[in-house]
Order: structure tokens, then sequence, then C-alpha cells
């Protein structure tokens, strides 16, 4: 007999849940955001140069590479133009090279196929090589402002942790239901879009972090639904650290009682003048 699937789950964020959890963010965001040149810029190559740098590479790596590899390479087509060897040599340390050929691929073709013009759309980018839905949705909001979503690996333990602790990001189901909830959230404007979309990453990368998420200085625990388990939990270990505490007092109580016990009488030392028999 077949076993039966479980029922989908209902991860339907409401339009008022939405909207103060964007609002919460939005304000943290604009305090604590970082200073990142890829942030000062919507130009979509250089956009697209570093959000193929920082896949599975951190900020601090990428800052020194992204300006070097930029002033070697300006553009698209000074990219296009470039012998392999001169790409790889730029790209050296960074690790991950099939981002470098990638990006070299996807500079001869949009120069020669597209007059040079990267797409606006999420759709037209994931045609170009190396670029996928995140890839996609990043450049299209970034760098054009448009109302996409994206789901990286932070953004996916954000949402995860904040609208939907049961499901499993990393799983295929569950990231597709990351995406939709991603999209739920979306604001109205595409300005607003790029706001968003990066306040998300930003929160993922500095406060609601992989190993220790740092719920204290988090804007969103009002929002978030794995909050509440992790207050139990530490209650719970608590608790349990008092009782072991307490056991181990008590054990040492009666280690200590079982002990004088068992200890021989002590002998009394005769007193000086005393007469013998």
């Amino acid at each position: 007999m077949a076993k039966r699937r479980p029922p989908p789950i209902d991860l339907t964020v409401a339009p008022d849940a939405a909207t103060a959890f964007r609002r919460r963010l939005h304000a943290w965001f604009k305090k604590h955001s970082r200073d990142l040149p890829w942030r000062q810029t919507r130009d979509p190559y250089r956009i697209l140069v570093s959000e193929l740098m920082l896949q599975q590479t951190q900020v601090s790596r990428v800052l020194d590479f992204y300006r070097r590899f930029l002033d070697r390479f300006p553009d698209l087509y000074s990219l296009a133009d470039a012998r392999p060897k001169k790409v790889m040599d730029a790209w050296e340390g960074l690790g991950y090279y099939a981002r470098a050929r990638n990006l070299h691929a996807l500079a001869k073709h949009v120069t020669t196929e597209q007059d040079g013009v990267i797409p606006s759309e999420p759709i037209a980018l994931r045609a170009l090589p190396g670029v996928g839905a995140y890839t996609a949705g990043a450049v299209a909001s970034f760098a054009y402002e448009k109302r996409a979503a994206l789901v990286d690996t932070n953004v996916a333990r954000v949402l995860q942790r904040v609208f939907a602790p049961h499901l499993h990001p990393k799983s295929g189901p569950g990231l597709k239901q990351l995406w939709l909830i991603a999209e739920q959230l979306l604001p109205r404007t595409g300005k607003t879009t790029w706001t968003h979309n990066q306040a998300l990453m930003e929160l993922g990368a500095l406060v609601c972090t992989a190993r220790v998420p740092r719920c204290g200085i988090c804007p969103v625990t009002s929002d978030c639904a794995t909050f509440p388990l992790l207050e139990a939990a530490a209650v719970l270990a608590a608790a349990n650290a008092d009782a072991n505490a307490d056991a181990n007092a008590d054990a040492n109580a009666d280690a200590n009682a079982a002990a004088k016990a068992d200890a021989p009488p002590t002998r009394k030392g005769k007193r000086r003048g005393a007469a013998t028999v």
C-alpha cells in the first residue's frame, strides 16, 4: 500500500505580517549596513562581477579581488577581448575558477550576441553562462532595480528561521517554498526592493548567522517563529544545568558523608603526666 504524502504546509505570509517585517528590517539596514563598493553602483557588469565573486566566498576576501579585477577589466568588452589565461590570472587566489570561466564566456556572448547589453529580466539573465536563479534575481534587483526576488544561503536561512522553522532549506521542495516566501515579502516598487534584498542578505551575514544566531540584536525577533523555540531551548538547557549542578552537589555531599562514616576512629594521645598501669 502506497504511503500517503503529508499535506502541504501553508506558508502564506499575511500582508500585515509582511509589512511589519519589512518595516523593521529596512529600518535596521539603514542604520547598520556595510559600505560595500558594489552597493555604490547600478552598473550591471560590476554587479555581476561582485555577485559571481561572492558565491561561496566571504566579503572580506572579495573586496581586494573586486577592485583589482575591475582595474584590469573595467567593462564587458575588455573582459571579452582578454585571453583566458589573463582572466584566470586575475582570478587567481579567489578559488572556484569555474566562476571566472563562466564570466569570460558570458562577456563574449553578450558582446557578440546582445550588443554588449546585459539583460534586465531574470528569465533572460538565466540564459547566460553561469547565471542561476539567485544571480539572475540579484542582477535584476541590484543593477536595474527590478521587483525581483532572490534567495541565497543567507536569505534562505533568514526566511526559514523567521517564517518556516520546520522547513528543510537545503531540500528541493524546501527551497522552492522559500522562494515563494521571498516573493510574498517583496515591496511594491523595484527601488524599495533593492533595499529589501540587500537588507535580507545583510541580516543573514551579520546577525542571523549559521552557527550562532545573534538573536539579542536581531530587529525581527518579534516576527520570528524560531525565536520562541530558541528561548524555550535556552530555558530547558539552563534548567538541566541547574539540575545537574544540584545532583552533583548532592552526590558530593553523599560521598563526603560516606567517607567520614568509613574512616577509622582517631586515637587520642596520652595526657602528659598520666600514670601508667
